[in-house]
């Protein structure tokens, strides 16, 4: 019945997302997104609230026991700023794009609110809406979860999803326990002394001094983090020096850190500091470290885990429930809403070989068969109606 129900608001859907895709807007810039998302609620006949953490919607659907229990259902509104190939419902803005799958996002989670609000007076408890801004960039969940979109009520559960070009369309991606990676921002600076480059015994290379730290933080990862866990240093940026004949007496480098489990995060972290200062001393030179925490580890709760997985077989088939066999050190800021309530993040199969509906996200040429956003709305109005049926 959910199912059918869904496909039958598939022109809608795909009208709604099309017009996301056609007109996107970069992290914290969200606002013609926010008013459409808006405009959409109103015509639901669902309450609202927007400029949320500054372009963040909040709907709320209240069933027929507004003191039962609340669950959240999230999606991400920002796009990327990649030029897109030609489609015909490709960007307005000029090198702008969902490249992500966030306008698909944005348009299940209506789905799922049309056909919950549909039948708002049987829901047992109530449902909120979290149409979040800036998951690309500064992340917008955070900033939510500040302003108090898990409470009033509260919050008991939250559910996420993303679109899956590795999966074909009509599959779910399920994972227990770590999903996405923990990101930490690695910002460095080593301070030498100049000297003339025929002389460099005058001077404190901090060119060599930057060339002895990065080498010797690889071992954190290699001789430092229990081999059983997971962690990644690389720095991207580096830049010194003036003339090709002077010893460098600044290096700056920028960099990033990705873990799997907060002690490992921490006592990473720790080890980085250590060596960063010790390495620069031992050379003669010195280093001031920043670090900048990014996202936290995205951990899915088992219970919701099981949840997702039942909606799934139900609606789709045991065949087209896969379970991803390995988490991604990539990030997702859904993981603040999961470290405050039981949450679980899926992956929404959009893949179609013989519609060419087959390149990776973040690319210019990335796009999803339509046919997924019927599932997801299916998938996610599903996933509220047995928590509910779980809670009694």
């Amino acid at each position: 019945m959910i199912r059918k129900e869904a496909e039958q608001l598939l022109p809608w859907l795909s009208g709604i997302r099309r017009d996301f895709h056609m007109y996107p807007e970069l992290g914290m810039e969200e606002y013609r997104t926010m008013d459409k998302i808006a405009g959409y609620l109103h015509d639901l006949n669902i309450p609202y609230e927007k400029n949320i953490a500054n372009t963040g919607v909040v709907g709320m659907i209240e069933g027929s026991n507004p003191d039962g229990k609340t669950i959240a259902l999230r999606a991400d509104m920002d796009a990327l700023p990649i030029y897109e190939n030609d489609v015909p419902y490709r960007s307005r803005h000029e090198g702008k794009m969902h490249a992500c799958g966030h306008d698909a996002h944005m348009t299940i989670l209506l789905g799922a609110a049309c056909m919950l609000a549909s039948a708002r007076d049987e829901l047992p408890g109530n449902v909120k809406l979290l149409f979040q801004p800036a998951e690309e960039t500064v992340g917008g969940a955070a900033p939510m979860i500040k302003e108090g979109v898990l409470e009033n009520p509260r919050v008991d559960a939250v559910l996420g999803l993303h679109v899956a070009p590795e999966l074909p369309v009509g599959s779910v991606g399920v994972k227990y326990g770590q999903m996405n990676a923990s990101s930490d921002a690695l910002v460095l600076t080593v301070h030498g002394e100049g000297a003339h480059a025929a002389y460099p015994a005058g001077g404190k290379d901090a060119i060599v001094i930057a060339a002895q730290i990065i080498s010797a933080l690889q071992t954190v990862v290699s001789r430092n983090v229990d081999a059983r866990e997971s962690a990644v240093v690389t720095f991207g940026t580096i830049s010194g020096g003036t003339q090709p004949n002077i010893i460098a007496d600044r290096v700056h480098l920028q960099g990033t850190m990705r873990t799997l489990d907060p002690k490992t995060r921490a006592g990473a972290l720790d080890r980085i500091q250590e060596t960063v200062k010790n390495v620069a001393k031992g050379l003669g030179g010195s280093a001031e470290l920043a670090i900048e925490p990014g996202y936290t580890a995205l951990i899915n709760n088992g219970r919701m885990v099981d949840l997702v997985k039942g909606v799934g077989v139900e609606l789709l088939g045991e065949e087209n429930v896969t379970f991803i066999p390995k988490p991604s050190l990539g990030v997702e800021d859904f993981s603040f809403f999961a470290a405050e309530v039981p949450g679980v993040f899926y992956r929404l199969g959009v893949r179609n070989e013989e519609k060419g509906i087959i390149h990776g996200g973040h690319t210019p040429r990335f796009d999803i068969d339509e046919h997924a956003l019927a599932v997801g709305a299916a998938m996610q109005a599903g996933n509220v109606w047995r928590f509910f049926r779980q809670q009694g």
